[in-house]
């Protein structure tokens, strides 16, 4: 597939070839809904915790007596029926780890991508650097670019200057691209990622060919032979 490379001022400096093993492949909702659960699952504390009524603090006399008083029956001030008794069912710290498997992961984030790149809301900027913080400059490349949306910015490292530069600005995210994800990718309407960013993306989640005794393998198995 080939798609056009932008210049920081927003013309066209040239095309490149991007891998349709990455950008090209059919979305499948199942596995993308799958791996957005289970990030928002793992980003869970499951810190939250209610006391029942053996925990409250209180008496554990009888309120009044069993019968005769034209009230219904009543045991102790703990109860999960009183102000101040215990919660019946509340939570109760737990984990909400999910797992999945590696090659659902590396699937829902090649889906992810190319939806990006069939809406056409992915472009590919020529290069990004900063020699200082400079948030105004930033803002006039989105500009410049025809981004007036939420955008991720994704780059082929941490960059500091890109980071302050973008942080202030509403809407806008900057991310490394080995560390990219479903949520994120999902989150924000436009997806810019530097020409060195596609080639890491490429690298890490592309299919690799490999040749073991005449026969060739897609994916980087292992085979019996």
């Amino acid at each position: 597939m080939e798609v056009p490379v932008y210049s920081p001022s927003g013309e066209v400096t040239k095309h490149i070839e991007i891998s349709d093993g990455v950008f090209a492949v059919p979305f499948n909702e199942a596995v993308v809904h799958q791996a957005v659960v289970r990030q928002q699952a793992n980003a869970r504390q499951g810190t939250s915790s209610t006391k029942t009524r053996a925990e409250v603090a209180g008496s554990g006399r009888k309120l009044f007596r069993q019968k005769h008083t034209g009230m219904a029956r009543a045991g102790n001030k703990k109860s999960s029926l009183r102000r101040g008794g215990g919660i019946t069912f509340g939570p109760r710290p737990r984990s909400y780890q999910q797992d999945m498997p590696k090659k659902m992961r590396q699937l829902a984030l090649r889906c992810a991508l190319s939806a990006k790149t069939r809406d056409e809301e992915l472009k590919v900027l020529e290069e990004l650097k900063f020699d200082q913080t400079k948030t105004k400059q930033m803002a006039q490349i989105l500009v410049a670019l025809g981004i007036d949306s939420t955008a991720l910015i994704v780059t082929d490292k941490p960059e500091e200057n890109i980071i302050k530069s973008a942080r202030n600005l509403a809407g806008i995210k900057t991310i490394p691209a080995n560390i990219l994800n479903v949520v994120d990718i999902l989150s924000y309407k436009m997806l810019l990622m530097t020409e060195s960013a596609v080639r890491k993306a490429e690298q890490l989640w592309g299919p690799q060919k490999a040749e073991i005794s005449g026969v060739k393998l897609w994916g980087g198995g292992n085979a019996s032979i």
